[in-house]
Parts: C-alpha cells; structure tokens; sequence
C-alpha cells in the first residue's frame, strides 16, 4: 500500500470537531501531496457519499469516502482524534478515522488493496495497535502492512470449516456432519469500504458460529460470481446491500435475509440467526425477476439463466430508474393543466417571460420543468438498461442511444433498443484483453468513447428508422383502438398489473403505459387510465374484504387491510402483496378478475389520464372522472366478491368439531 499513504497523511492529533472538519483536515493534506486537484469539489463528492449513509461504524471508526474526478490517484489519509468525532455511529463517536480517495476509474488493482484494508478494520488487533501507536511513519508503515500486527486467539474454525470472504467455493459438502450453509452478497453505493467490511465481518461471525459462509462482494472494481453450485448447497442467503443486488434470480427458492450493508458489519450473528431461523421454518423467496421452482429443483442461475429471463431482468433496472423521473415530470405536468388548461404546454419560456401573480405563469413554470424531467425519460431509460448489463461503463453509450431515439422519434421502442445496444457493446468490448497499463482508463475513457460511436452509428444509420417506423405505427394503432379492440386491451393490462401486484408484468404494464405519455396521444391516454384504475383494484379489494368479512382474515390481515384503503386510492399495488404471499390460490385470481373488469371499463368508458401515478389524488385530471371511479368500484367489488366467496369455500371444507363435543362456557363472575 506504498502509493496509498505517507507518514504526511497520517495526523495522530486531529484537532478536528466534526466530521466536516476532519474530512477537510486530511483532504488538505492529499492536497498537499498532490494527490487531490480540487479542495471543495472533492469535499463536496465526500458530502454528497456521507448524505447517502453515515460512514461511522461501531468500534470507534469512520471512513469518510468516496470516488471523485478531482482525485488523481487512489489515496489513504489516517487520523486520529483524542474526544472523538460523530459520524453517526450507532455505539458513538469515532476515534480513528480514514479518509478514503479513488479516482472516478480507479484501476481493479487499487481498489482490491483499499477493499483489504476494508476487511483489516474489522480485526481488533489492528484498530488497537492503531490506537497505540506514536508515530506517523510506523502508524503508515502499519496501515500498509509493512509491520507485523500482535496476533489475537486464534478462531474457534478455521476457513476451510467455516467462511471464506472472498466468493471462493468452500469444500461443498465436504464435513460429515454437514454444517449450515450460507451464501452472501455485500455492497455498497461507492463499493469501497462498507462492502468488504461486511464481507469480513460476516466471515469472522460465520467462523465463530461454525457456519460455511460464502461471500460475493459486489464493489467498485465488479464483482467474482459465487459459484452456482455454492448457491445451490447453501440452506440460507444473506444480502447486505445499499445498492441493488446484481443477478438476483440466482437465488430463487432460497431462505433469505435481505437488509443493509452497514447490519452486515455491526451485527453479523443476528443476521446468521435469522438465516438459521427462516431456513428452519422453510421461509423461502420469490425474487422479482426471478425463476420459479418446479418440482422443487433449484432455481436457474443467474448467468446462465435462459435469455428470456435475462432480457428481463435488463428492462427492469431500466424501468426501475426510469419511475421517478415519469412520476416527478408527469405529476408536475398535470398539475400545470389543473392550474393553466392543456394550452399552457404551448406557453412561452418563463425565463423569458414570467409574473409572479399571474396563475398562468406558474402553470408554465411547473410544466416546463416538468417537461423537462420527462425529456430524460427514454435516456434513463436506455442507460440503465445498458447498466444492468454492463455497469458502469455503459452508461454513456447507453444514455447516447437513448438521446438519439428522441432525436430520431423512436420514442420508447427507441430508448430499449438503445440500451440494449449499448451494453451488448459494452459487454463485447470489455471482452478484449489490453494491457495492464490501459486498464485504469477502459471505464472512463476507452470503452464509453466507442462504444458510444458504435451505438451512435447503430441508432442513426441502421436500426433507427425501422423503430421510427414501428413507433409510429405503434402509436397509430392506440389512437384507432375503439370498442372490443379497446377493451381486450384493458382486460390484457388489468391482468397483468394484478397478477404480481409490483413485479415483472406489473412493471412491464405500467412501463408501456407511461412510454405513451412521453408523446401522449388520445390511445395513449387511456392506456395509462386503464393501467392505473387497474392497479389500485388489489389493495383496494383487499381493504374491502376484511371490512365486510372480517372473520375469513387473521388478526396481522384485518389490521393491513386497513392500511391498503391508503395504498390503494394512492396506486400502490404493493398494498395487496401480503395478502397474496399468505393465500395465493385465492387472492390472486379474485384480484386479476377485479382488474380485468376494471381495465376493460376504463378503456370502454374511454377515459383518459395524463398523470402518471396520484390515484385518486389526481381525479380531477382524468377525463370522464365519474365513469373511471365507476370502473374503479365495480373492479373492487369483483374482486372482493371472488376473494370472500373463495375463502369461505376454504371455511366451509375444513373439518367440524365432533358433534357431541358440548361446547365449553365460560361465565364471569
């Protein structure tokens, strides 16, 4: 760890008191040494990671990091403070602090010496020596591992036994009286530091439990697969995670345990506790974007997992981050019609012209900013589609081939072409070995740079005017749909926003419904009223059905069904999802006939909706309001009628008592 830290970044008397201010005191020195161009920019980028989650830990650390385009080279400086400096610990203040820098493509190598440093923070003979220390240059030569560490008892298993941190197969099956087996995956927004100290503290609790444990970190330099055969022996799963898991069908079936990073480094045990319980009690998970189970064999990995589910896990981390720019931009759309008409979208730019008391001109205001949130949403789209799968480096191209579908009108057909694209580039350029010294700028430099002329030239030379076309054609076809084409449209998209209330047809639905609204047109429109009056359905039955027949519900259900009269009039499918979980065979199908009356009324009715999310809250937007709230109720009512109807089938089979059994009285005195 010679190019990470001197004795010049190591203050053994931080004077600091804030976190703040002991981010600025050691930033100044990598100033110092050259090691950071751009005091405040980076400062911000070390605010900006902080915001995210506290970087303090318990044991009396923080570990304020982040990577950062004003970092020239990979860089560690080390303080320590004699009062203590708050970083949001849960056990309080920190005493030793490391401050982290990377450079926005930092090389595997440097990231994989700063991710061991990571792990050697867990170990309390180092923190203790780090404690002790007198002098800058030892504290230095320590942290880089230059000096010997006193050695603590030795653990109650060694790693062949017990865990490994690093995603390497353990001997499956190797003991005879077959040790419970885990299988993790830890990560964290930046992938620096919190997602190998997780790794390493699971591993030393899985150690001392006796547990197998298998960890793949998922961090800044990628990540090494667990090894599917590993996933398959594991009896339970663990996510540690801030960020989103990568490939999660691979644990399909599994016992899991899904919670933060930061759990994963201050109370490993508890989580191998509860892996332990939920595998006893045979808790299993559907993953969304998962594969289901047959015949109990084990679920398909991931990476080898048929294409068809791969495309959609893909579209789904595009759609994922695609919501909050349609739900922001389309809400403030609608709003802007509420106050100023539909005209007000061809108002004048207010930065040329705006009056504070004029109605109009906020109207204008919120509109355009809406419009301009909804300008990102076909790049987004394609950029995280091609994130999904390549990561990083297929951002650029991504968004690049997502800006030319709009240039070009392609639209949404456009935007997933493009972010297809653009990481099947990726993926394909990544493929090629170069040299160890190109290594550090293929992600920020090379791999962006022509994979984005690639995708470019795909989009306006070859592929772009057939999807154009198919577009065009597609949006044609919308504004024709009257009468039965119109509502098997509406039976389709209820049933499939009903049948997994928020997962993969849920979102599939929804995601066509609002690609319409980035050019809306009459067809559009009511798609996206059927798609939403179809959505609120299940929660909304739900809520109802245990008002009415509260005895056919336990306890935990009647009090949820209270909550999802909320969920459902705010378009939050999820509302039903415990329901579901508890009695599928029943709820599901009531709640895909309510949403399938529903969708077909909406589209019947021809009601129209320009907002993209609000539920009830944007009534006053829709038009034909009262036949929409109709369709609503009589989806509802279906559906609550099925699930009672259902359920009290159930009731009526179940066994009676012995008819001679007295029943038993209890009087009060």
């Amino acid at each position: 760890m010679s190019e990470l830290i001197t004795a010049e970044l190591v203050d053994l008397d931080l004077s600091a008191e804030t976190k703040y201010d002991a981010a600025r005191s050691l930033a100044e020195r990598m100033v110092t040494g050259g090691r950071v161009t751009d005091l405040d920019g980076f400062l911000a980028d070390v605010a900006a990671r902080e915001a995210q989650m506290p970087t303090g830990l318990d044991g009396g650390i923080g570990i304020p990091h982040c990577r950062s385009e004003h970092v020239t080279a990979p860089t560690l400086a080390f303080g320590r403070s004699e009062g203590g400096i708050d970083f949001g610990a849960a056990d309080g203040p920190a005493d030793l602090i490391f401050l982290i820098a990377a450079p926005a493509g930092a090389d595997d190598d440097h990231l994989t010496i700063l991710s061991a440093l990571a792990r050697r923070l867990m170990d309390p003979d180092f923190t203790g020596a780090l404690r002790a220390e007198r002098d800058p240059d030892a504290a230095a030569a320590l942290i880089r591992g230059e000096e010997a560490v006193p050695a603590g008892p030795a653990p109650d298993a060694s790693p062949a036994d017990g865990a490994t941190a690093d995603g390497t197969a353990s001997d499956i099956g190797a003991t005879a009286d077959e040790p419970f087996r885990i299988v993790a995956v830890t990560s964290c927004p930046t992938g620096i530091a919190h997602t190998y100290m997780a790794a390493e503290s699971l591993a030393a609790a899985a150690r001392a439990e006796g547990v197998v444990l298998d960890v793949e970190t998922q961090g800044s330099a990628g990540f090494e697969r667990l090894d599917p055969a590993l996933i398959a022996a594991a009896d339970a799963v663990i996510w540690a995670h801030d960020v989103e898991v990568r490939e999660k069908a691979r644990f399909d079936g599994k016992a899991i345990v899904d919670t933060g990073v930061k759990a994963g480094i201050n109370r490993p045990a508890a989580l191998i506790a509860e892996a332990r319980r939920k595998a006893e009690h045979g808790e299993t998970s559907t993953v969304a974007g998962g594969v289901a189970q047959q015949d109990g064999g084990a679920a398909v990995d991931g990476n080898h997992a048929h294409f068809g589910i791969r495309l959609r896990t893909y579209l789904m981390s595009g759609v994922s981050y695609m919501v909050p720019f349609v739900a922001a931009g389309g809400l403030l759309i609608a709003l802007s019609f509420a106050i100023g008409g539909y005209e007000i979208a061809s108002a004048k730019s207010v930065a040329d012209h705006f009056v504070w008391g004029e109605a109009d001109s906020w109207a204008a205001l919120l509109n355009q900013i809406g419009t301009a949130a909804f300008a990102f949403l076909v790049p987004v789209l394609a950029g995280y589609i091609a994130y999904g799968m390549a990561d990083r480096p297929a951002l650029v191209p991504g968004f690049v081939g997502g800006a030319i579908a709009l240039t070009i009108n392609a639209g949404f057909l456009g935007g997933l072409a493009a972010g297809l694209l653009a990481g099947g580039v990726v993926m394909a350029i990544q493929r090629v070995k170069v040299p160890p010294t190109l290594r550090g700028i293929m992600p920020v430099l090379v791999i962006p740079l022509l994979a984005s002329v690639v995708v470019g030239f795909l989009m306006f030379i070859v592929v772009g005017k057939p999807i154009a076309s198919l577009q065009r054609a597609l949006t044609d076809g919308l504004n024709g749909l009257s009468g039965s084409n119109a509502i098997i449209l509406g039976i389709v998209l209820g049933l499939m926003m009903c049948f997994d209330m928020g997962g993969p047809l849920n979102k599939v639905a929804y995601a066509f419904a609002v690609g319409g609204l980035a050019d809306p047109t009459p067809g559009s429109l009511k798609v996206m009223a059927a798609v939403m009056a179809a959505g609120m359905v299940p929660p909304l039955a739900m809520a109802l059905a245990t008002t009415v027949r509260g005895r056919l519900f336990s306890k935990t259900e009647r009090e949820n069904g209270r909550a999802a009269w909320v969920l459902g009039a705010s378009f939050i499918s999820e509302g039903a999802i415990p329901f579901a979980a508890a009695d599928p065979l029943r709820v599901i199908p009531s709640v895909m006939a309510g949403g399938a009356v529903t969708g077909a009324l909406s589209m019947a009715f021809g009601c129209t909706l320009r907002a993209p999310h609000g539920g009830i809250f944007v009534v006053p937007l829709i038009g034909e309001p009262l036949l929409y709230l109709l369709a609503i109720a009589a989806g509802t009512a279906v559906a609550t009628a099925l699930v009672v109807l259902l359920k009290g089938m159930r009731r009526a089979t179940e066994a009676p008592a012995p008819a001679t059994e007295e029943p038993k009285i209890s009087v009060a005195a």
